[in-house]
């Protein structure tokens, strides 16, 4: 098969599950919908108070969306090894570099794109409920945001699909990262201080706030601590795909 062939199948292969597409369209609506609930209930109470981070408030709802990202990079991947899948796939392309190669781009561009309409769409959103307390694209850190979202949502669900081809199990990896961002990453925070920063959420959050406090990391170096966590997971996926017999 061709390059381009494969890439077609692959794209068939991504939008006929629903588990996929469902969990894709997940990280756009769930984050308009909870932006616009939080701003319109307590986000002017909480653009009043004193050190208000106004731009990590607008993109506030990220939290939700990076739990669907991880979603659908786990599950993009985990389809391939329900019924053996996997060997279908393997027997049409038996280069298994470019396959995973081809697969994770998808992967990760179609995250990326979805990722920037998100963080574009749920900021301009949710301004239209902060009254006198409502920014622009023009405020410092704004475009950071709006633009680092997109990147940090699809190295999420990057770092989850190549997990996934490690464990070979979307419930697995959901198991394991979601209780982590949601609960295990803010105790090790509490607890270690600024080790913490260099966890793959918390690290790569820090393009969303305007200021990052006291974390030894700038926005664009959180993200790339992401990224790295990220490709040690494609790394790890490419070698497992290359060693197992399926």
């Amino acid at each position: 098969m061709t390059t381009t062939a494969i890439l077609r199948s692959e794209w068939i292969k991504m939008r006929s599950v629903r588990s996929v597409t469902g969990s894709l369209a997940a990280i756009l609506l769930a984050t308009l919908a909870i932006t616009i609930l939080a701003a319109a209930t307590i986000g002017k109470a909480e653009a009043e108070k004193d050190g208000a981070d106004l731009v990590f408030g607008a993109f506030y709802a990220l939290n939700f969306a990076q739990i669907a990202a991880i979603s659908f990079g786990a599950t993009a991947v985990s389809t391939e090894y329900v019924n053996d899948g996997i060997r279908i796939s393997l027997a049409a392309v038996p280069r298994r570099t470019l396959l995973f190669a081809i697969k994770m781009s998808l992967i990760g561009s179609t995250a990326l794109a979805v990722g920037l309409l998100t963080g574009f769409s749920s900021f301009l959103v949710g301004q239209l409920f902060m009254g006198d307390h409502a920014i622009g694209l023009g405020e410092p850190g704004v475009l950071r945001a709006a633009f680092g979202s997109g990147i940090y949502l699809a190295l999420m669900a990057l770092f989850a699909a190549g997990l996934t081809v490690i464990l070979r199990s979307a419930v697995a990896v959901l198991g394991l990262l979601i209780p982590f961002v949601l609960i295990v990453s803010f105790v090790v925070g509490d607890v270690a201080g600024g080790v913490a920063d260099y966890l793959p959420d918390r690290a790569g959050q820090l393009v969303l706030h305007q200021q990052v406090g006291n974390s030894s990391l700038g926005p664009w170096a959180g993200l790339a601590v992401t990224a790295g966590w990220a490709a040690a997971a494609l790394l790890g996926g490419w070698w497992a795909i290359r060693r197992r017999d399926v």
